[in-house]
């Protein structure tokens, strides 16, 4: 049996053309943040809004963390190298987390500052019509930039991206409170804009937690969903040569996918069959998932879950070989060994061109002389085997 160590198969993805793409959106939305934030705040000021003034103060928060997604973007989108062989991606699992948390800390502010005017009462001041007008394009372009970002994340596969396109949704969302406020406000109904801004700010600890949450069991090595890891280990089981798998391990970076899985064939095969058996279970789970950057497949002879691996004190090919030519007198230099390492035994097979290069050998013969090794498991002979 021949045994083809652990291979692993790559898909590299277009890493400076996804940290151009992520770069450009990030620097539309953060040019957008700002001239929103500073139309907010010179309109919450002259106009007699505190919504809009805080709100204007939620986009600047929008910039600052624009320059947090750049930063992170252009490390986690670095080649691999020496130190870090499998990427960075990870730096962006990190950056998705601490942009999650600072969603969960605005949307705690905004709900605590709103339960407190909820109970206190509302604002003494109705504020202007201008503020409708500020805030509506707050809405109108924190849902684009929202949309044009989510579709950019998309497409490279950053949940960073995805992540500050929430964050940019958030924006509008306390722009919609800015509205609702404002009209409340003009109609006497001053608390409906205070309970609108707890639940939007309830929606907004909740996208944060699930951003946190999401990058959390990233950087612990959380596997797939019982579901995805099913159907990989069925497309396994159905392609042809496979007998079994016995183990099938994944964890994520980033969006990215690395999966590790044992594959059981025949023991006889040779190695290159093996690996062509294991290419087409990397081409099968591919087509499932495209989203699955690393796979290395291993080859086993038998199943280790089963039977108890094989020992790595058993004798080695030039072992066998000095022990044949002890116990048989010498073998031809031609003669060809093929080992079998199965359930801690070796299987041993002998090739001669012919039976003049054997005279007077023959299986029992061998047997005997092996027998009463631990190791050994049986014998065969070919003649005019090439």
């Amino acid at each position: 049996m021949t045994h083809p160590p652990t291979t692993a198969i790559r898909h590299s993805p277009d890493l400076e053309g996804e940290l151009r793409a992520a770069s450009k959106v990030t620097l539309i939305g953060m040019v957008l943040d700002a001239v929103l934030g500073i139309i907010k705040v010179i309109g919450g000021v002259f106009f007699h809004s505190q919504a809009l003034l805080v709100d204007g103060i939620h986009s600047f928060s929008d910039v600052a963390s624009d320059l947090v997604v750049l930063g992170v973007m252009r490390v986690s989108r670095q080649k691999p190298d020496q130190n870090h062989p499998y990427g960075h991606q990870r730096i962006e699992t990190i950056g998705t987390m601490v942009l999650g948390s600072i969603l969960i800390a605005v949307g705690a502010a905004l709900a605590w500052d709103n339960i407190l005017r909820l109970i206190q009462g509302g604002a003494d001041q109705v504020p202007g019509w201008p503020v409708l007008v500020a805030a509506a394009a707050s809405v109108i372009g924190k849902e684009w930039i929202y949309r044009y970002t989510r579709r950019v994340g998309q497409a490279i596969r950053s949940d960073l991206i995805i992540a500050n396109a929430w964050h940019s949704r958030t924006d509008a969302f306390s722009s919609v409170i800015v509205l609702v406020s404002t009209l409340g406000a003009m109609g006497g109904f001053i608390w409906i804009d205070t309970l609108a801004a707890v639940v939007i700010a309830g929606i907004i600890i909740h996208i944060g937690w699930k951003f946190t949450w999401d990058a959390v069991k990233e950087l612990v090595d959380t596997g797939l969903s019982p579901e995805d890891t099913e159907m990989l280990k069925a497309i396994a089981r159905d392609t042809e040569g496979v007998r079994n798998v016995h183990e099938l391990r994944s964890r994520r970076m980033g969006h990215d996918i690395l999966l590790d899985i044992h594959l059981v064939v025949r023991p006889e095969i040779s190695v290159s069959e093996g690996h062509q058996i294991g290419m087409q279970v990397v081409s099968g789970m591919r087509d499932a998932l495209d989203n699955i950057r690393d796979i290395n497949f291993h080859i086993d002879a038998e199943n280790d879950e089963e039977h108890p691996p094989t020992s790595e004190q058993l004798p080695s090919r030039e072992g066998i070989r000095n022990l044949l030519d002890e116990h048989l007198g010498g073998l031809p230099s031609h003669t060809r060994i093929r080992l079998h390492y199965l359930r801690n035994k070796i299987h041993v097979e002998l090739f001669f061109e012919s039976p003049d290069d054997a005279p007077g050998l023959d299986a029992e013969q061998i047997t005997r002389h092996l027998q009463g090794y631990p190791w050994f498991g049986s014998l065969r002979l070919w003649f005019g085997a090439r």
